[in-house]
């Protein structure tokens, strides 16, 4: 990751309520992340407190959603040990990846040993734009490169070598890096990458630079849209391949990065309909929604990690930036289009749950009024009854808000029950907002908080 210091460049926010409708959307807000609880009544009852946490561990414990099977499982960023019912003694691989799942390259590489099911170790890392790099991995990798991977006892780093060598000692994923139908998708994929950092890294201030940088952006994804007519499934071959995984990382992330920056939908059923259905074909597989990131994250994880991401400031992306920012997480914005599981909820409150003597501790707010404040949110999620909590509860639950991080916190939806409980309890106490999120780092994620 390379770590800049160019900022992003902020413009005034579209007046409140006046919200992007993308014209293919397919949620409605009852039922989905932002409408209410299922079952349940919007309604202030001052006179309710907020649930104990003894009240919320039993009700954790009745869901069973801290003892899911993280081994043999569905794909999960929590796991540090996968084996797809085989014996730990099969292991030969070891991945070293990012603590917060934020890298594009861990990503690609995690993701195909999980569709080849390949059993595998974890070792999170400190990235260089969120903490310090730690010194047993210095010592492993001088290079602090990440990803890496130990396979029989050898490392290896850089991305495309790691799954050269994969291939090599567990056979492709469908048709591999070399393979003659490979090579020409893997060039287009680094043209579309360079030119997704023309549009988004540079500042185009100049008349016309931004109008020239968007329309190299669309006519490479011409060319992906070719590409992706020239079979008849959702993939980029005839089924998923190497391919789709070599483009997820990166595509995931010009998705979230360009609506919030530049108020432009990728995900765009009229627009970019092969690329729309490519989407919707990947979220079919437990896989990648096992790894797959929200907008909101991937735009605030970005910018330390590029050297900057440089909003247009017309009408479309001040809209866009503030449905990622401010809600509604209802399914108007497009990061996720299957289905929302039954648990979403409970999911959020079991991660926050377990969590919750760090998140306290990492608040700004004193403990006390931190502490009682995301029990008046978790409050909300379990009954639908809404808290007012204590002074200072909304700055505590809008840092929060802003520092839920998809998929090392919690699932997509998950996530979306969560930032509307923390936003509709925090209105409650007032509009106070808590320190702006970093754009040169993000140590405000330095994982020795959460030790």
């Amino acid at each position: 990751a390379m770590l800049g210091v160019r900022g992003v460049l902020r413009f005034p926010l579209a007046p409140r309520g006046d919200h992007l409708r993308h014209p293919n959307r397919r949620f409605q807000a009852m039922g989905s992340a932002g409408g209410k609880p299922r079952g349940h009544a919007n309604a202030v009852r001052p006179p309710r407190a907020a649930l104990s946490w003894e009240e919320l561990d039993r009700h954790v414990a009745e869901t069973g959603l801290l003892q899911v099977d993280k081994v043999n499982g569905p794909t999960n960023a929590q796991s540090r040990l996968r084996l797809f019912g085989h014996s730990e003694d099969s292991v030969r691989v070891t991945l070293f990846r990012d603590n917060h799942a934020w890298c594009p390259y861990c990503q690609k590489v995690w993701l195909w040993l999980e569709e080849k099911q390949v059993p595998y170790k974890i070792e999170k890392v400190t990235m260089f734009c969120y903490g310090e790099k730690e010194a047993w991995y210095k010592r492993k990798v001088p290079s602090g490169m990440l990803p890496a991977l130990e396979l029989d006892g050898q490392i290896i780093t850089e991305s495309d070598v790691i799954l050269y060598e994969l291939e090599r000692a567990f056979g492709p994923l469908y048709k591999g890096m070399e393979d003659p139908a490979v090579i020409p998708l893997r060039k287009l994929e680094r043209l579309l990458f360079r030119a997704w950092c023309g549009w988004l890294c540079q500042p185009n201030w100049f008349p016309g630079e931004e109008k020239k940088a968007r329309k190299k952006f669309e006519d490479i994804m011409e060319i992906v849209e070719g590409a992706l007519s020239q079979t008849p499934g959702g993939y980029f071959l005839e089924e998923f391949s190497t391919a789709d995984c070599v483009f997820l990382p990166y595509v995931e992330r010009m998705a979230a990065s360009l609506f919030y920056y530049k108020g432009y939908v990728l995900r765009d059923y009229d627009k970019n309909p092969k690329m729309s259905a490519w989407f919707d074909a990947m979220e079919t597989r437990e896989t990648y929604r096992g790894t797959q990131s929200d907008y909101h994250t991937h735009a605030h994880d970005l910018p330390p990690q590029m050297g900057g991401c440089y909003e247009n400031g017309e009408d479309a992306q001040k809209r866009s930036r503030q449905m990622v920012d401010e809600g509604p997480w209802d399914g108007t914005v497009p990061d996720a289009m299957f289905g929302e599981p039954d648990n979403a909820a409970d999911e959020a409150m079991a991660r926050t749950y377990k969590h919750r003597e760090n998140i306290v501790k990492a608040n700004p707010v004193e403990d006390e009024v931190a502490d009682e404040a995301i029990r008046c949110a978790l409050t909300y999620l379990k009954s639908g009854e809404l808290v007012a909590p204590p002074k200072g509860g909304d700055v505590a639950l809008r840092y929060l808000r802003d520092r839920v991080n998809v998929p090392r916190d919690m699932s997509i939806y998950a996530a979306r029950r969560m930032r509307t409980a923390l936003e509709r309890t925090a209105a409650l106490a007032g509009d106070g907002e808590g320190p702006p999120i970093p754009v040169n780092h993000r140590r405000d994620q330095d994982p020795r908080a959460f030790r």
